[in-house]
Order: structure tokens, then sequence, then C-alpha cells
């Protein structure tokens, strides 16, 4: 089946939810888990009553009925006490908090674990090994589950040791592939990496058995969740090894995963194709239901209903059949939550079957008292409510869901039901409670950033269609009619807060959050806020001392997304010069020109632009008046908004740089003839270190900013900034640094702030074509690194107009009392007056972002 590829650029952690197909397998946090869970009930059960006991509820926790297995390990409990066997108390306490977890009562999970090691710290004769490894992986889950990852490390490391001991291979391997995902939680990001490379050797050493095969696809699913492209090789090496010996039972998970990563690639037809073998491989009911939902959701996320519409109502009817679980509860919201992101989920089935089934769903969940389930059917039922626009009922049916969400202080269903909520309050013209409903909203999705590990990975959403829509419904609810300074100062903040929600989105992990009022960086500047919503362009103007200001162009989405599409074709050099001063004319009266007019910018030297959506991309120095170039008149930054460090300027007497780069063809990069003199030229201009060619790898770079004293990090080589996390990196000699390694390696030396990076340099890099999010890549390194400010391209400049700009950089850098930007300002007006690099396109590729002074 041939696919016309739609552009997708669905980011799925931070907030977002990891896949339908993740929710019946199992995480890599949970891996061990499971593996323990088998292990330690075959080392502990003595005697048959043993077996039934802690059976009964390890079958209930198997089959997802939590709350029966908490019930069932509850008297096992009690049994166990009265027969004064402490071992399997604390053993059963173990699996009591596991089910806690799963049932988001982490109070409960807390006391019972504890219990748990507190028995096993007294019982005489002393316990198992394997019972030690299982009962510390339980707590150090529970430890990462909520926001400890720190501690979950350590004791992941004590867990390792037990399982050691006992020869539990797989229990072991499963310890250190945790602790990997901790250290990237912790931001050890080339720890994280380092380990889980030593891990692929370690197994790849391995003979082929089943436990080799476990132990690759829980590694494949701790590389794909960092980022990391080999993800699929490794899944790929342990599906080989299962066919190998044949291991059946687990070729149909191997398979789902694969068809998951594929997926995430945006390579839909490998998806499918692995989805249908993961349903051949199947050998049991359960993941012939997976593979089918898996495939099901794939077809309708590309447009390809005429084969999605014939699979459904069987997929409807074996949902409709199956006995209450949480595996079958969450199959069926996703089911219809699949629907629910279609126009018109009618063209696939009626409207009121898929409400009938959420019905049903509704009271499967109460009947297995699983909460959290039935909060999100009464979301998804509330959809399809809205859809038929039956308002009371579906206002009705997101209130309830709302309720039970903060019964159990769920963030992230709170987050979706008072969306809802807010949403249909809107529609009823009832702006007061809208607002309210919409700020719930925003603050459960605040607090999500900090406890990414503990979002529910069972419900999928992603973050451009389920967490940027509620912060600009709320900016636009703002900003109707003669919004007050209040509203403004409320849309400001939010829209700096979906920047931020951006970038913890990008990196999957919560980023830095250092708020520091522009206004009070620079009383020189104005901070420009351009906001594009559906039928306007907003732009909030700030500056310190004064009230905010607002002007609004009466502009559709799609016409100010097109202009800024059509100006950014016309930069390209061959184009009409013309047609290019026009389009830029239009945005600069949009941006600049109503507030300009009544002198907002009067003793104005730095515009600092913190940019919305497609305007990232967009170069505001090469903005033109008609006469002049926004940058021939006032210094221009970027700012992620508040994420400002301390402010202070760069002192031109101690300026101490690392310059490195790469001139010759590395890795299937083109040759970079120019740098070579770049970045001699400014190791003579500035008191540097020189990391040329084959001394510039990523380990002399991280020993030379460790060890010394650089506040300059200047690197002129092949890199490219993308949307997609695994698509943004920089090459050094030895490999692609991507930049999560990279802003670890710039990190806060001895986590000093004095000693931070002052400014970084990357002189040769490179956006993703037509990736209209590709400058999150840049955002995101230049907050997460904890560089001050950071100075990078666009889009490829010619490397001999690059080598010019950034020599005139450092000159005016060395002059007394002169802010980055101004000393870019000069460089680039150079370029325009002095050199043959005149056009736009060869100087307004360079943009500052963060602190510009």
């Amino acid at each position: 089946m041939a696919f016309q590829i739609k552009k997708r650029l669905w980011l799925y952690i931070s907030v977002s939810i990891l896949s339908l197909y993740l929710a019946v397998t199992i995480t890599p946090a949970r891996a061990s888990v499971q593996v323990a869970i088998n292990s330690a009930l075959n080392v502990s059960s003595s005697t048959s009553q043993t077996t039934n006991w802690l059976e009964q509820g390890r079958n209930l926790y198997n089959s997802g009925r939590f709350a029966e297995a908490v019930t069932a390990w509850q008297t096992a409990v009690q049994k166990y006490h009265d027969r004064g066997d402490r071992t399997n108390v604390a053993l059963s306490l173990s699996y009591l908090s596991l089910a806690q977890q799963e049932l988001n009562q982490w109070e409960a999970a807390k006391q019972s674990i504890e219990q748990s090691v507190k028995i096993l710290q007294t019982a005489k004769p002393s316990a198992d090994a394997i019972i030690w490894g299982q009962i510390l992986n339980t707590q150090a889950n529970l430890e990462l589950r909520t926001g400890k990852a720190e501690t979950a490390f350590e004791v992941w490391q004590q867990a390792q040791k037990y399982y050691e001991q006992a020869g539990d291979t797989m229990g072991s391997l499963g310890s250190q592939i945790n602790q990997a995902q901790a250290l990237q939680t912790l931001g050890f990001y080339r720890r994280s990496k380092q380990q889980l490379e030593v891990l692929t050797q370690k197994l790849s050493a391995m003979p082929d058995s089943e436990i080799k095969v476990s132990g690759l696809r829980s590694l494949g699913l701790a590389l794909h969740a960092i980022g990391d492209g080999k993800s699929q090789e490794v899944l790929e090496q342990s599906l080989a090894i299962a066919n190998k010996i044949g291991a059946k039972t687990q070729l149909s998970s191997i398979l789902g995963n694969l068809g998951k990563v594929a997926s995430d690639l945006q390579n839909p037809e490998a998806a499918l194709n692995y989805f249908e073998d993961a349903q051949t491989a199947s050998t049991n009911p359960n993941e012939v239901l997976q593979a089918r939902l898996a495939r099901f959701k794939l077809l309708v996320d590309y447009d390809k209903l005429e084969y999605a519409i014939p699979i459904a109502p069987e997929l409807q009817q074996q949902l409709a059949q199956l006995p209450p679980s949480h595996g079958s509860l969450y199959a069926t919201i996703n089911f219809v939550a699949t629907l629910n992101r279609l126009e018109n989920p009618e063209r696939i089935l009626p409207i009121k079957d898929l409400a009938q089934l959420m019905a049903v769903t509704v009271k499967s969940a109460q009947q297995i008292q699983d909460t959290t389930a039935e909060a999100y059917a009464l979301y998804q039922w509330g959809q399809l409510y809205r859809r038929t626009k039956q308002w009371p009922q579906a206002r009705e049916l997101a209130e309830k869901s709302l309720s039970i969400a903060r019964q159990l202080q769920a963030d992230d269903i709170i987050a979706q039901s008072a969306w809802q909520v807010g949403q249909l309050y809107k529609q009823q013209n009832n702006r007061q409670e809208a607002i309210a409903a919409y700020t719930e909203a925003i603050k459960s999705l605040k607090a999500l950033r900090g406890d990414m590990v503990g979002v529910n990975p069972d419900v999928q959403f992603s973050f451009r269609e389920s967490v940027e829509p509620v912060y600009r419904e709320l900016v636009s609810l703002l900003l109707d009619e003669q919004p007050t300074q209040d509203a403004l100062m409320q849309a400001r903040e939010l829209i700096e807060s979906l920047q931020i929600a951006e970038l913890d989105n990008f990196f999957r992990e919560a980023c830095l959050d250092k708020a520091q009022q522009i206004d009070e960086v620079d009383p020189t500047a104005t901070v420009i806020y351009p906001i594009i919503l559906s039928d306007r362009l907003g732009v909030i103007f700030s500056k310190a001392g004064q009230p905010l200001r607002y002007y609004v162009a009466q502009k559709s989405q799609v016409e100010i997304e097109q202009t800024l599409n059509n100006f950014l074709i016309a930069l390209n050099p061959v184009s009409d010069s013309t047609l290019r001063q026009q389009l830029s004319q239009q945005i600069y009266d949009w941006l600049i020109r109503p507030a300009e007019v009544d002198g907002a910018f009067q003793d104005t030297q730095t515009l600092v632009f913190v940019l919305d959506g497609r305007l990232r991309n967009v170069p505001m120095a090469a903005l033109y008046d008609g006469e002049r170039y926004l940058i021939e008149k006032y210094a221009v930054a970027l700012s992620p908004g508040l994420q400002l460090m301390a402010a202070r300027s760069l002192s031109s007497n101690h300026i101490d740089a690392i310059v490195g780069g790469i001139s010759q063809s590395r890795a299937g990069f083109t040759a970079l003839p120019a740098v070579e003199s770049e970045v001699k030229q400014i190791s003579q201009t500035v008191p540097s270190s020189m990391l040329l060619n084959q001394k510039f790898t990523s380990f002399a770079l991280a020993d030379r900013v460790k060890s010394g004293s650089a506040n300059i990090v200047h690197l002129a080589t092949h890199g490219q900034f993308s949307s997609r996390l695994e698509d943004t990196f920089l090459l050094a000699w030895d490999g692609q640094v991507n930049v999560k390694e990279l802003s670890e390696l710039l990190k806060n030396r001895s986590g000093n702030s004095s000693k931070a990076i002052e400014l970084l340099v990357l002189s040769a890099c490179d956006t993703a074509t037509g990736d209209d999010r590709a400058v999150l890549g840049l955002a995101g390194l230049a907050v997460k690194s904890g560089a001050r400010s950071t100075i990078a391209t666009l889009w490829p400049v010619k490397d001999k107009a690059a080598q010019m700009l950034m020599t005139r950089f450092y000159d005016q850098l060395r002059l007394p009392k002169i802010t980055k930007a101004e000393a870019l300002r000069q460089a680039q007006i150079n370029l325009i007056r002095q050199t043959d690099f005149r056009d736009p396109f060869f100087w307004s590729a360079f943009v500052l972002v963060g602190n510009w002074l």
C-alpha cells in the first residue's frame, strides 16, 4: 500500500503520553519489574498454599485487574503475618506496592514498600538475594515515578548487586537499563548512553536465549525513549534471535515495538508491515487485538480511511466482548480516542455506537475500581456528545471526568477534562467560566512538567493536539475585545509558558526554569510577543516602566502563514528582490510599524522577540520598512521568554574561547573549506584554544570545557536543528553529538553559574528544511546548555560569508561596553554595506538567542 505521507510533527513525551502499542507491553522502567515478579515467585513458592496466595494476585495483576490484585496481596500479607513468615510478608507488600502504583495510590504504595524493606531488614534467616532484588526494584520504580530519580538510581544499583548475587541475569540487566533511564532523568545523557552501549555489547556477547531476546527488546525500548537511532537496530537484533531460537511468544511484542519506532520515524509503510506481522505472529487473542488496534490507529493517523473502515466494526465488536481489565479498558478508550481525532468519525462508525461503547467502558471501570480509566472514558464520551451538539450531556460528562481527576490529583486527566469544560463554556459564550476552566487546565499542564515519568502511559495524546491548543485558546479568550493590562500580562505569561512546554516536549523532560523579567534585564530593550491566532495576529510590546501595548492585525492564520512561507522562499538570492521586499515590508507592517508610529520604541536600542509558531523561522533582522532593514535601526535578539540566566555583559578584557571546527569532508558531509581560516582568524583575534579537524572530537571538547575557564565556545561544523530530538545534532570528528549530549557537555562547570559559558556560537549549522518547528532545537540547546547566549544560523550560509561575518563579530566584541547583540548587528551591517554579501540571505540567517548583553 502506497502512503501519501502527511507531514506530522507529533512529539510524544513531556506531557504527551506513550502510544497505544506500549500500553500492552512494559516500559523500560517496568521491564525488570515484570521479570522480578516471575523470578521471585518461582524462588519463594515453597508450598502450594504459598503459590495460591501469591500467584492469585500475580494473575490478577498480569490481567490488568489491579484493584483485585491489591485485595489478593493484602490477604497474602495477613496470611503470612499470621504464620510468622516475615520474608513472604515483605514479598507480598512489594507486590502490593506495584499494584497500588498502577492505581496511582502513591502514598499507599510508598507505605507498602517501606514496610516491605523494613521487614526484610529484620527477617531471620536473611532473605534470598533474588527477593531483595525484586523488592528494591519495586522501590526504585516508585522513586522514579514520583520524581526522585537520584534515589531511584542508587536503589537500582543495589538491586543489580542482589540480582547478580542470585545469578538472575535478566534481573541484573533490567536494573542496569533502568539505571540508564534514571541517569537520563537526571540529565546525565552521556553517562546514560555509555551505559546503554555497554549493555548492548554485553547482550550481544551472550549466547542466544529467551533472556537475551527480552534484554535486547527492553534495551531497544530504552534507546527509543531517549531518542537514540540505534533502537531500531537493537529491536531487529532481538527479533532475529527470537526467530532463530523459536521464541514465538515474544515475536508479536517485538514486531509491535518495531512498528511503533517506524511510526515515530514517520515511516508508516514500514510500521504497517510490522503491525501486520505482529498480528500474524500473535500467540493469544490479546496480542491479535493489540496488533490490529495499532494498525487501525496508523491508518487513521495517515488518513487511509478506505483501509481503516473495514477493520472498525470487527474491532468494535471484539472490544465490546472483552471482560473488564486494565488492558481492555484502555484498548477501548484508545480506539474511541483515535476516532475522536477525526473531523467526522461517522465516516467509520456511528457516533451512537461509540457512545454506547464508552458507556459500557465507564461501567466496567467502576466494576473493577479503575477510577483513572473511568475518568478517561468519561472524557472521550463527552467528546462524542460535543460532536452531536448535545451540550448539557457533554458538559455533565466532562465535569464528572474532571471531578474524578481532582480526587485522584491526576494532572494529565485534569488538563484534558478542564479544557473540555472550558470549550463547552466558551461555546455557550460564558467567557468568565471558560477562562477559569482553561486556567485550571494550564495549571495542570504546568504541574506535569516535573512528573513526566509518572504520566499514565496507557492513554496517548500529542502535543499539537492536546497541549498547544489549550494555551492558544485561552490567549485568544484573554485578548478578545479590549484586553486589560491584567489580561495582557496573563497572555504574555501564557505565551512564554507555551514556549517552555514546547521545549519540555522537545527534550522529553522539564527544561531549566529560571524566571527573570526581561524588563529588569535591560531598560533599553523592548520585548515583542507576536501571537498567531486563528483569526488574527496579536502583538504585545513590553518595555521597562511602561504599560504593555497591544496591536492586532485582522488576518487569518492561513494568510499569515502563507505570507511567512512566501517570504522564506523569496530569501533565496535568485528570487525576485522586489517581491522579497514587498513580503518583508508586509510582515514589518504587521509586527513593527503600528508600535513605531505610536512612539513605542523611544530610547530602545535592542528589540527582543519571543517568537511564536512559524515566525520562529523568519529572520527578524531582515524585515524591511521600505528604506532600511530592521537590523540597521536596532540590535535584534530572540528569547524563549523569561528563561534567562542572570544578566551580565561579556567583558571584552576577559574573553577566553574554545574554537573548534571541521573543514574537511567527514561522515558523508561535504567539506567546508573556509572553516579552517575562520577558526584560525578567530583564534588570532581573541585568546583561545583551537580544535581543528582530527583534534575536534566530542571527548576533546568535553575535556576543554570541563578543565578550562573558557567563556566562549565557537563551533564551525555541520549540524542540524529539527523539531525531532533524534535529528538535532552537531558533527564532531568522532561522529554526531546529539543535542542532549551537547547540552550536558556545555553545562555549568561544578554547578557554579559564575562559570557558565557566556556565548555559544554554531556558525555552520542548518535547520531542517520545511520544518516549522526546527528552531526548537536551537532554542532548546540555548536553554538546556546553560549558555547565556547562543548564535546560530537558520539556514546553511556560504562558508566565506560566515567567515567574514564571524571575524567582524569578534572584532566588535573586543570593543569596550558593546553588547553581543550590538556586535552581531555591526557585523551584519558591515556585510550589507561593505561586501558582496549584502543580500539578506547571507547575513540575516545569523540569530542571537538568549542574553543579548
